[in-house]
């Protein structure tokens, strides 16, 4: 019965679509530099690209212009960023965010990325982390005709050949590879610490037949080097034949980097590595040949490079790239952890040695030890921001909690960054002004997640917040303060205590949204949890009318415990969920967005209207290169944190969305188009399905080159072809049998929609 009555809402509502497609123009968001940033005199390059915590790097051309470009990919939130070497205004080249390019690449990436050329064909594939942990999963690089990748998946397993057999490389699921070239014959081969017990590293040399590239493999050796790690202290190795002394645990889970590099000029690969919880990369020259590597206890220093020893708290990762536009390969050093972030200062972790020799020999000399990272917006670990005015000057300021060692308090802990907006209200700047606003750090919060609201409806915003301590991480309270100063005057909030909401789950990481759901002026709130409990049943999302009574702490009342029916694409409650309330296409109705830990943006336009099941969009980012919407990813591992918050910024009469990240950054995002007038209507895209019904395939045409989006009766997107064609071959197999919408989009955002029955 609930099924049946699903498909009827949603055939109407995407009937609904199909004829909005017609008569306006889709909306979407775009990334945008909404306002600039201030840190001391400093106006930030980049403020808005969301933070980095645990960065890998590689270098590929992503425009097809013949440079070098940046493609880094973070491991603890499997998100991509991408930078292309552009034009400095100055002089020279300079590296300029670039997020159009980032959708270029496969969406479930994982562990770790390395762009290396094994075809010779001068495009950097992609090599990670297969889906059977500790696997190789290659990609190979097609380029489309204005030359930008296309990947297509190769294998998701490399092997090597034994006696005939066919045994799978494992690389371990903490470890990270090598995939570089060791012995100089111009193949690509893998080093990598063995599986069991990251003692030793396997050396697959590539035996391809082909003059030049392949993934043929064969295990040359199984202790490279003839090196073997110790565990007693971080950098404690024995040589040739010798053994630890201490005997090696069988299970040992300790992850290990490596980065073979010629370091000393004489044509064969010394090596660069570090393993988790020690601080330094070690360096060890090869004594032997390209062919067979020695290393040995005299060409062994923890203290590399000579001049700067590289001292990153906990499992640094070395890459080699040119990041200084000269030809030559520096190093950048990055932590390659999954978590115990509190060990270092994510937002100053990313080492940049400049190799200024011009031999063959490199020199690193170090520059900075925050990358890319100084020109960012990052409060290190797990960002949440709102806005609001705390100076009383009219104008629009900005809080953005974090987790980072950056107060001079020196612990992790959750803080407020106070941004001041010292522009005006339509071209705002915030300049930094403090990393520990009312001094929260004294509270120990292992989490903050603010709200700016007005909760006694005196005129003045009052501090609302998520929370909970480092010493009691399960329990979670939501709180405020209120504010004891007029509309007028600078906020004044007593901190001694906060005041907290009754009869509210309180699970960690549970998030408020507040705004006026029924219009009675007084502010309700949407709850979003984790509680799936006797004592506070329902779902991920929970609507609290707020009823007028007086304390404020006791006036909101749940009115539904699974508002909106929200579910993931596996008809799971979505975890860590977060969301924001703003009219962002302009139509004076609220909106409601929505992400949780997958990290996919879901739009649902005009909610309050909506009831029982809500009804979304997540193609809303328009992306000004490629001319096409698509969904927004900002990664998606298991656990991932972020928090989303609305507000009309620059006055321009509607709202921009701000995601705060993992990562400890923020995405800033504007409206592109606001819904138009029914007399710019654009006629609805045409389409043809046949067969339908449908079992194993369906062929879709469409007069224009259009990509595919096949939802469910829950509005969830099921299958999906991205390439912009006129004749498709849609693969059906895997689907449930049902009804389905199938959805054409054009390059210029022209829709058409159309029923499909699989069989």
């Amino acid at each position: 019965m609930r099924q049946s009555l699903s498909i009827l809402l949603f055939l109407s509502a995407f009937g609904g679509l199909a004829e909005q497609a017609a008569a306006q123009t889709p909306f979407g968001f775009e990334y945008r530099s909404v306002a600039n940033v201030v840190h001391g005199t400093e106006t930030l390059g980049t403020p808005w690209v969301g933070g980095l915590n645990t960065a890998q790097f590689s270098s590929i051309d992503l425009n097809g212009d013949g440079q070098n470009d940046l493609y880094i990919f973070d491991r603890q939130t499997r998100r991509s960023y991408t930078y292309l070497s552009a034009a400095n205004p100055g002089g020279g080249r300079m590296w300029e965010y670039a997020p159009d390019y980032q959708s270029l690449f496969p969406k479930d990436l994982n562990n770790w990325v390395q762009l290396r050329d094994y075809d010779c064909d001068g495009r950097p594939d992609i090599f990670t982390m297969g889906v059977i942990s500790g696997s190789i999963r290659v990609f190979r690089n097609v380029p489309n005709g204005s030359g930008r990748p296309i990947f297509q998946q190769v294998t998701d397993e490399l092997n090597y050949v034994s006696n005939g057999s066919q045994i799978n490389i494992n690389t371990g699921g903490y470890n990270t590879p090598a995939i570089e070239d060791v012995n100089g014959d111009g193949r690509l081969d893998i080093t990598t610490f063995n599986y069991i017990n990251s003692s030793t590293i396997h050396y697959f040399v590539n035996t391809s037949t082909a003059a030049c590239g392949g993934l043929t493999f064969a295990l040359n050796t199984q202790r490279w080097g003839g090196l073997q790690v110790c565990y007693s202290t971080c950098s404690s190795f024995v040589f040739g034949s010798d053994a630890c002394r201490t005997p090696l645990k069988p299970n040992h889970t300790s992850g290990q980097n490596l980065l073979p590099l010629d370091l000393d000029g004489d044509g064969d690969k010394d090596l660069l590595t570090a393993r988790d919880n020690c601080p330094e990369l070690v360096r060890l020259t090869n004594d032997g040949t390209p062919a067979t590597a020695r290393f040995t206890s005299s060409g062994q220093s923890a203290d590399f490079p000579a001049v700067t020893p590289l001292r990153l708290p906990n499992f640094p990762a070395p890459y080699s790239l040119d990041v200084t536009f000269d030809g030559r390969p520096d190093l950048v050093v990055t932590p390659n952890v999954f978590d115990h972030l509190d060990t270092i200062d994510t937002h100053k972790n990313v080492w940049f040695y400049e190799n200024t020799s011009a031999t063959a020999v490199p020199n690193f000399a170090f520059r900075q030890n925050d990358f890319l990272q100084k020109d960012m917006l990052d409060t290190g670990d797990k960002a949440a921001l709102t806005f609001g005015d705390l100076t009383g000057d009219g104008l629009k300021d900005m809080l953005v909690a974090g987790l980072s060692r950056a107060t001079t308090k020196g612990f992790y802990r959750a803080s407020l960054w106070f941004y001041q907006n010292v522009g005006t209200a339509t071209k705002p700047v915030f300049k930094l002004i403090t990393n520990d606003y009312l001094n929260l750090t004294d509270k120990k919060y292992g989490s903050l997640r603010p709200v700016l609201v007005d909760l006694n409806r005196d005129g003045a915003l009052d501090l609302a917040f998520s929370a909970f301590t480092l010493s009691n991480t399960s329990f979670n309270f939501i709180g405020y303060y209120l504010n004891t100063a007029s509309a007028t005057q600078a906020a004044a909030f007593n901190t001694s205590t906060p005041t907290l909401l009754s009869n509210v789950p309180n699970r960690s990481y549970d998030t408020p949204t507040f705004t006026d759901i029924d219009g009675d002026g007084y502010v309700d709130m949407l709850l979003s949890t984790n509680t799936s409990s006797t004592a506070y049943p329902g779902q991920a999302l929970r609507y609290y009318r707020n009823n007028g009574t007086q304390p404020v702490n006791q006036a909101f009342v749940v009115m539904n415990n699974d508002y909106g029916q929200l579910r993931t694409p596996t008809d799971e409650r979505p975890n860590n969920l977060t969301t924001a309330v703003a009219d962002f296409d302009g139509d004076n109705q609220l909106d409601l967005a929505t992400m949780d830990e997958l990290g996919q943006l879901h739009f649902y336009a005009n909610f309050r209207s909506q009831s029982g099941l809500f009804m979304d969009r997540t193609d809303v980012l328009f992306n000004k290169t490629l001319s096409r919407y698509e969904t927004l990813e900002l990664g998606s591992r298991i656990e991932n944190l972020y928090t989303l918050a609305a507000v009309d910024v620059d006055n321009d009469g509607k709202a921009e969305l701000f995601v705060g990240t993992q990562d400890g950054g923020v995405v800033a995002l504007g409206a592109r188009s606001t819904v138009l007038s029914t007399k710019t209507a654009v006629a609805a895209l045409p389409l043809s399905v046949y067969p339908n019904p449908a079992t194993a395939t369906a062929t879709v045409q469409t007069p224009q080159p259009t990509r595919l989006t096949v939802l469910d009766v829950l509005g969830r997107p099921v299958r999906t072809a991205a390439s912009l064609l006129t004749q498709h071959t849609l693969e059906l197999r895997g689907l449930a049998p049902g009804v389905y919408l199938l959805r054409a989009e054009a390059a210029s955002g022209q829709t058409g929609v159309q029923r499909l029955v699989v069989q």
